[in-house]
Order: C-alpha cells, then sequence, then structure tokens
C-alpha cells in the first residue's frame, strides 16, 4: 500500500519531499533506509529523528526559508540534518569541506544560518573558535543529546513550490563561492519522474552515493533513491577498493560516479574480481567523460549508463544513454524533454549547424538565482530579444550534430586566443591522449608576447615513456601551424576538485612556476 500511495504521489507535478520520507518510513519500518562506514538506520529510525531534529530547529528558533548550515564528511548525521532542515520549513546549506577558513566563514554568512552542524574532523581542521556566531552542534558527537526528546514531531510543513530547498555553493577557486538556491518546484522536477521511472520498473533501489553530500553532483544518488523509498549508502570518502566491497556487498543497484571515479575503477588490478552483476543503473555527470572511458565502462561493468550534461545553476539538461548510442560517445547525448539548447556565437547571434559556440539553455530545473547576488544572477544570463525569455549561459563551447547530440568543444574561459587564431584545449588534449605513453592529457594557454597565448600542455604518463619532447614533436606534427604546443609538461597527478574536477587554474598557476614560453 505505501509503495502504491508514493508512486501516485511521484506522479504529480509538485509535492512534498518530506511528506514521503514521512510515508516511507512508515510504510517500510524495519527495512534499511541508509548505512554510512560506521552503521545503518531503518526506515522508521530515519522518519523518527527527521522529525526530532527538525522539531529542535524550530524550538531553536528557525524560520521558515532560514538556512541551516552543514560541514563535514558524508555520514548518517549529515544526511539527517540535510533531510531535517527541509522538513522544518527551512534551507540545507552544506558547505564545501575543501574551502579555506575565510570562504567557510563568507559561505556560513552569506547563507543566513543560524545553526551550524560540524564534524568532529572539521571542527579540529577549523580550532574550537570557528564561527562564532553561530549555535554550533557537533554532528558525530552532540547530535542525539541535542535533538528533540523521542517521540516528538515537528509541526506540519507544506511547501510551496517557489520556497527554497537547498543552496550549493559552487567550488570556485577564489573568493567566497556563490551560492545556488534551487527551489522546492526545481528539486521535485528533477527527482520524482526518476523515482517514479524506478518504482514502476520494478527496480529494487539500492543507492551508493561515493561525492560529497555538499555537491549537487551526489544529488541524484541520495533524494530520487529516498522518495522511492529504497536505501542509500554513503561514503566517507571515495575509495577504490572500499567501493567495490561496498557494491558487492550491498547488491547495490544504482549509482553516481564522476568520470575520475570511473577511470580509478577501471585502472583496479582487482576490479574483476568483485561481483557487481545487480548494478542496473549508472550516471556520470560534473566532467568531461572521454569517449574511450565510456567505451571501458560499457565494457566492463554491468547495466545502463546515462551521462548528464547541465549546470548546478540549470539552463539546458542533455542526455546521453551511452549503452543505447555507441556511436556517439563523444558526446553529451540530446536535451532531454523540456529542455532547450541555442548555440551562439560571441555576439550571440545563432550559428550555422555544426560550428561551434557559445551554448546557452533552458529548462524546467532553473535555479532561483545566486544567494544575496541579483547582479551575478543576471550575468549568467541571456534574454531572448524577441521573445523576453531567460536562458543560462552554459560557459561550454559546443556544437550540434544533424541528428541534435552535442559535442563539447571546450569551457568558453579556456578557449585559448594564439595570433587571432581561436584554439580549442580538447582537440590538442585528443591528440595528446591518442598517444600510448600517455594516460591523461590537459592543455591550457598562458601568455605570450609573440602570439598573446599560446597552448601548453600537462600530461600523467605510463612507466616507461617516451621524453615529453617526443611525444610534443609527435602531436605536433598532426596539428595545425596555429595550434601546436609551444611547451609539453609531465605531472604526477592532474589536480581535481572533490567531485573530481580538473582544476585548470592550479595549472596555470604550475606552468608560471615552470616558465613561460615566449
Amino acid at each position: 500500500m505505501g509503495e502504491t500511495q508514493t508512486a501516485a504521489l511521484l506522479a504529480e507535478p509538485f509535492g512534498n519531499f518530506p511528506a514521503i520520507i514521512a510515508l516511507n518510513a512508515s510504510a517500510l519500518g524495519d527495512q534499511i533506509a541508509m548505512r554510512d562506514d560506521e552503521g545503518q538506520l531503518t526506515w522508521a529510525e530515519l522518519g523518527e529523528r527527521v522529525e526530532r531534529i527538525a522539531a529542535r530547529l524550530l524550538e531553536d528558533g528557525l524560520q521558515r526559508g532560514q538556512s541551516v548550515a552543514i560541514l563535514g564528511y558524508s555520514s548518517i548525521p549529515y544526511a539527517l540534518v540535510f533531510l531535517a532542515a527541509v522538513r522544518a520549513g527551512g534551507v540545507a546549506a552544506p558547505l564545501t569541506t575543501s574551502a579555506s577558513p575565510e570562504q567557510l566563514a563568507g559561505m556560513a554568512k552569506d547563507s543566513g544560518a543560524r545553526h551550524i552542524f560540524i564534524d568532529r574532523a572539521k571542527l579540529n581542521e577549523l580550532g574550537d573558535d570557528c564561527f562564532p556566531q553561530l549555535t554550533r552542534i557537533v554532528l558525530d558527537e552532540e547530535l542525539d543529546g541535542w535533538m528533540a526528546p523521542a517521540g516528538t514531531k515537528a509541526p506540519a510543513f507544506e511547501p510551496q513550490p517557489g520556497d527554497p530547498f537547498n543552496i550549493i555553493y559552487s567550488s570556485g577557486t577564489t573568493g567566497i563561492p556563490k551560492g545556488i538556491v534551487h527551489s522546492h518546484q526545481m528539486r521535485w522536477r528533477q527527482f520524482a519522474a526518476t523515482a517514479s521511472s524506478w518504482l514502476e520498473s520494478g527496480l529494487p533501489v539500492r543507492s551508493l552515493a561515493s561525492t560529497p553530500l555538499y555537491s549537487n553532483t551526489t544529488m541524484v544518488a541520495f533524494l530520487p533513491p529516498l522518495l522511492a523509498g529504497g536505501t542509500v549508502r554513503v561514503m566517507r570518502k571515495f575509495d577504490v577498493g572500499r567501493w567495490l566491497e561496498y557494491a558487492q556487498a550491498d547488491a547495490t543497484t544504482v549509482t553516481m560516479l564522476v568520470p575520475v571515479q570511473y577511470r580509478r575503477l577501471m585502472q583496479e588490478p582487482r576490479f574483476d574480481e568483485f561481483d557487481l552483476s545487480p548494478l542496473q543503473v549508472k550516471y556520470c555527470t560534473s566532467a568531461p567523460f572521454p569517449a574511450d572511458l565510456k567505451r571501458e565502462v560499457l565494457d566492463r561493468m554491468p547495466g545502463t549508463l546515462i551521462e548528464i550534461y547541465s549546470m548546478t545553476e540549470g539552463g539546458v539538461v542533455c542526455l546521453l544513454e551511452a549503452h543505447k548510442f555507441t556511436d556517439k560517445l563523444h558526446t553529451v547525448g540530446r536535451p532531454a524533454p523540456g529542455s532547450e539548447l541555442k548555440v551562439l556565437d560571441d555576439e550571440d547571434q545563432p550559428v550555422p549547424p555544426g560550428t561551434p559556440g557559445n551554448l546557452i539553455g533552458r529548462s524546467q530545473t532553473m535555479m532561483m538565482g545566486y544567494k544575496n547576488q541579483p547582479d551575478k544572477t543576471r550575468e549568467g544570463y541571456w534574454t531572448d530579444p524577441e521573445t523576453g525569455d531567460v536562458w543560462q549561459r552554459m560557459g561550454d563551447i559546443g556544437r550540434v550534430d544533424e541528428e541534435g547530440f552535442v559535442e563539447l568543444v571546450g569551457r568558453a574561459k579556456d578557449m585559448i586566443i594564439s595570433g587571432g587564431f581561436n584554439i580549442f584545449p580538447v582537440d590538442l588534449e585528443d591528440e595528446l591522449s591518442k598517444e600510448d605513453d600517455v594516460v591523461e592529457a590537459a592543455v591550457i594557454g598562458v601568455p605570450s608576447e609573440r602570439w598573446g597565448e599560446t597552448p601548453v600542455g600537462f600530461v600523467t604518463l605510463r612507466a616507461g615513456a617516451r621524453d615529453c619532447e617526443e611525444i610534443r614533436a609527435a602531436v605536433n606534427a598532426r596539428l595545425g601551424k596555429t595550434q601546436r604546443l609551444a611547451l609539453l609538461h609531465p605531472i604526477e597527478e592532474m589536480p581535481r576538485s572533490h567531485i573530481g574536477k580538473l582544476l585548470k587554474t592550479e595549472l596555470r598557476e604550475e606552468a608560471a612556476r615552470r616558465g613561460l614560453p615566449a
């Protein structure tokens, strides 16, 4: 009865996320709702603790639409606070653990939170004097004693479509990251249909979430499984061996991984020793997913492979069902139903089909805006001069083929202009990757007195690889004169964010330290 009722609610154009969590908790009782590295929680326990935390937040004066800051490694207590903040009518505001102390203080202030839930590891790192203006609760030590008494229920909360659901802080490397605000309506549109499709297919939902809970990427493996009444395991930190052990032990059916995680799994010598046969749905997003890696994942891992291309801010959503379109692995798929895409030149004029240009998009899953930054919000939009419709600038350069599949050429900010010619780093990276000695390649533009900018490459190499000068010469022989690499540097490991995004800013700093070409 519970599953039938949940399925009916998920089919509605808008719904009450906390109410479905409560419904699942009542109907599923002793079934496992959540696991982490330390233990597990039944649905009944999850439902009761979410109510108790929400009740205490409200008792402490939490106002409707007010943020609740969370900082630490992914865990059951972290997940409970996220859910309870929304249940109380507040806004979940997970903070980026890799941010500097100054950035964290700025994000907490920007969010408007009066509470911060922090784990002991992060508190030890920041010191006891951190966040002096906020009520501070240590997640892994104080939460059980802090929440309202057993059996307490929070007052009813009926969300409106425009109510804020969460704030996701961008992973900017300098300054205070922008807070991207998502509404209840946006989250419902994103995840209710996914949960509904799993229920309709009869998929037993056992999800493995191995990216941080502060990341928008992780929400796909966290929120829809709970809507569907499934089980979610959250990992404190991604580790290849532990991921394989968990996937086998839990009989994981659904997961979200970023490309670097897929690559590390494929490189694991013991990979084929694990039984992953229950795995039915694999997602990927957040960073470029090389075609050769997609092909290897398809060959070696069971289940479907779906690549999602979008932004935390919203805009177009493209989907590539890689298992169905094996001849389109170099693309990110086609716009999903309800999504629209345009390709514009630098003067915001449409370009001919097949021509690279700036991608703009819109969909039913657009952010409410950047918290406290209306000017920055407007900067990211493009308004159609004929219709007044608002579109999101995606920040990527891409082209659309005759079948509507979108191929990314590179980030707009990463495009290199050398001697007046546009150079797309991805073209050079693809050529470098063709060399057997190269494991991974990245190309950046650096200042040049002669050309304005010139391409410089970084590569991670296999054991016994040729000298970088030999590799550079071989690649340059295949490139046009305006594209050729000025320098090629070996690097032990590419700098990445916690969710696997390549940090080209750090590569530019490294290039400056090693010396720039003339």
